[in-house]
C-alpha cells in the first residue's frame, strides 16, 4: 500500500524550513501532498494562485509530491485523497503544545496518524508570518524562502 502524507499549511510563503520537512518526509512516505488550505480568516500576502504556483514549480520535477488546495477538515480531505498521514514540523515548544493537540483530535475522528519532524536548528527561527512581515516592510526575504519559487 501506497503511504501518502498531506503536508497541510497556509504557505504564505512556503519558506526553506518548509521545503526542508518535504525533503526529509520523502525519507518516511511514498508521496507527500502539499495541501494548501482555505481559510477565509486568514490575511494573506499571496493568493491561493500564486501560492499553489510557485511550491508547484518548485516540485515540477519531483513526481513523489503533489501541490494541492482545500477547503475542508484536514481529515475528510485526507480520506478524500487516500493519505493515512500528516506531515507536521515543530520549530518551538510553542508548537509542540499546538500540533499534539491537533494530532490527537484527528486521531480521534479518523484514525489519522501525524508524524512531526523536528525543524532543523538553522530554520528555527523562520516562520511565515515573520516573512510576511519582512514582505509588507519591503525587505528582502531571498534567505528564507526557496530560490526556485520566485517570490522575490
Amino acid at each position: 500500500m501506497k503511504r501518502i502524507a498531506l503536508f497541510p499549511g497556509t504557505f504564505d510563503p512556503f519558506t526553506i524550513g518548509h521545503q526542508s520537512l518535504v525533503t526529509r518526509g520523502l525519507a518516511l512516505v511514498d508521496e507527500i501532498i502539499i495541501s494548501i488550505g482555505i481559510n477565509d480568516k486568514k490575511l494573506t500576502y499571496y493568493s491561493l494562485e500564486k501560492r499553489l504556483d510557485a511550491i508547484s514549480k518548485l516540485y515540477k520535477n519531483e513526481p513523489r509530491v503533489r501541490v494541492v488546495s482545500y477547503n475542508s477538515l484536514t481529515v475528510d480531505f485526507a480520506r478524500e485523497v487516500g493519505a493515512q498521514f500528516v506531515l507536521r514540523g515543530i520549530r518551538t515548544v510553542n508548537d509542540f503544545e499546538y500540533e499534539k493537540s491537533i494530532a490527537d483530535i484527528n486521531r480521534k475522528l479518523s484514525g489519522l496518524e501525524t508524524f512531526i519532524l523536528f525543524t532543523e536548528p538553522e530554520h528555527t527561527h523562520i516562520s511565515s508570518s515573520i516573512v510576511r512581515e519582512l514582505l509588507r516592510y519591503g525587505k528582502d526575504i531571498s534567505l528564507f524562502v526557496p530560490k526556485e519559487t520566485e517570490l522575490y
